[in-house]
């Protein structure tokens, strides 16, 4: 029998993924089959919770370690496929399926990349493929870190059509209330919680951030949610509204909260400060390493595993951003074939 070629073992691979249903929160049966694949290449293999880690222990103690890492979870199919989300059809050298380019393919090529390179290179080799990174779940690769926190580098397989996304933007959400008194809309009782709230909405839509980032640009703030009263003629002594806040890596979550805090007087809670923007120096050996091998690094506005890292990262990976979480989402088979091509040469060559 004809030995399947690397593009051909991934393909394979990816319609095994894609036709198992891996929601997030929900990737028992996919992360049950990836475990599969793993030990039959005989290589170590740790589960923790439905993430799976690849790691020579012993060397992970003694020398630097690379990472790789993608997700093995995906957001529910929206409403408008032709296709089938779970038949992971190929047609004409396109593969359809979802999860296919967020990020199917990029995990997968990252693993073969692994098998490939195991124990083969001056530094060790890593990878995990975590869960529940769609919704920046604490069971995700945050559950793998509390153990394992020593990794030197990371590489977080997204599509970025190839090009590596030094710097990414944080994520932080915010509830905001404005408290009124109720009245009599008729008799124009009560203080207008909305009215309240039109000037804290007015100030988050102006407010500008002085301090911007080369890569990420200025901190973006929107409001996104806003709901208050019970009914036509009750001026409503309540208003709350939702505002989503994308750092630009130049604050921390936490620095970004204080400045909103001293400069709003509605109630300020955030619903995690943990998503922090990252960026990988340009002085950093890896930074350099991607110029020397022609890539063009860029800014990312979308949210990875890169926040939760507390180590220097890159996101790189096959497809395109736009792809992610539309109807018919699909990964073309050449785009798979540069990846596997790529990954291979720029972790050959690096060296710490």
């Amino acid at each position: 029998m004809k030995k399947l070629s690397l593009t051909e073992q991934a393909i394979n691979l990816l319609q095994s993924i894609i036709k198992t249903a891996s929601f997030s929160r929900q990737e028992d049966s996919v992360a049950d089959m990836l475990e599969k694949f793993i030990k039959d290449q005989g290589l170590p293999l740790e589960r923790i919770g439905n993430n799976l880690l690849i790691l020579d222990k012993k060397r992970y103690l003694k020398e630097p370690t690379l990472l790789l890492n993608s997700h093995i979870d995906t957001v529910k199919p929206v409403s408008s496929w032709s296709e089938d989300p779970f038949g992971a059809e190929l047609k004409k050298g396109i593969l359809y399926g979802l999860g296919s380019n967020d990020a199917g393919a990029s995990l997968i090529c990252l693993l073969l990349t692994t098998i490939e390179l195991y124990d083969k290179l001056p530094f060790n080799l890593a990878f995990c493929a975590s869960a529940e990174e769609e919704v920046s779940g604490k069971n995700g690769i945050s559950l793998v870190l509390k153990q394992y926190d020593k990794f030197d580098l990371a590489i977080v397989g997204e599509p970025t059509g190839m090009q590596p996304a030094v710097a990414e933007k944080g994520l932080m959400v915010l509830d905001c209330l404005t408290t009124g008194v109720a009245g009599h809309a008729a008799r124009k009782e009560g203080v207008n919680a909305i009215y309240k709230a039109i000037n804290e909405i007015t100030w988050f839509k102006d407010f500008y951030f002085p301090k911007v980032s080369s890569f990420l640009g200025p901190v973006q703030m929107s409001v996104t949610q806003v709901e208050a009263g019970s009914q036509h003629n009750v001026v409503p002594d309540k208003c709350s509204f939702v505002v989503d806040i994308r750092g630009n890596g130049c604050y921390t979550n936490e620095e970004l909260l204080e400045i909103i805090e001293t400069n709003t007087s509605c109630e300020v809670k955030a619903r995690s400060t943990r998503l922090n923007s990252s960026q990988l120096h340009i002085e950093h050996p890896f930074y350099k390493h991607l110029i020397s091998q022609g890539y063009k690094p860029f800014g990312s506005p979308t949210l990875s595993d890169q926040a939760l890292m507390g180590f220097p990262s890159i996101k790189l990976g096959p497809g395109e951003s736009a792809r992610s979480h539309t109807a018919n989402e699909y990964i073309k088979v050449s785009e798979i074939e540069h990846a596997l091509l790529s990954y291979k040469k720029l972790i050959e060559s690096f060296r710490f």
